[in-house]
């Protein structure tokens, strides 16, 4: 279970914080090093994500979207300084409700 939750907080940090330096250097106009490293985050991301045990490419993916949801509110949070409301939390707090489901229902 550890190993489960670091992989998809690797995952999505190489994603959230690959999509935002790509959206730094083409929306906020800051240098295309940033566009550069973002591209690069972007393609580890798409690695660590393999790393995952689970056999299903779907389900695996299906969940991190779940993660995903979660990750960037609290990276609006912390670095864009956007305090999430309460829907912002109720509508994560789903998500993860929802990965629970698609990683960890009992299956025959």
């Amino acid at each position: 279970m550890f190993k489960v939750v670091i992989i998809f907080l690797l995952a999505g940090l190489a994603e959230i914080g690959g999509g935002y330096l790509i959206w730094q250097w083409l929306r906020e106009d800051k240098s295309a090093v940033l566009g550069l490293f973002g591209g690069i985050a972007l393609v580890l991301y798409g690695v660590v994500v393999t790393f995952q045990t689970f056999p299903s490419f779907g389900r695996v993916y299906a969940a991190y979207g779940g993660v995903f949801v979660f990750l960037s509110v609290l990276w609006g949070w912390g670095i864009d300084k956007k305090t999430p409301d309460i829907y912002d939390f109720i509508g994560a707090g789903i998500c993860l409700v929802g990965v629970s489901v698609i990683l960890f229902a009992p299956r025959q």
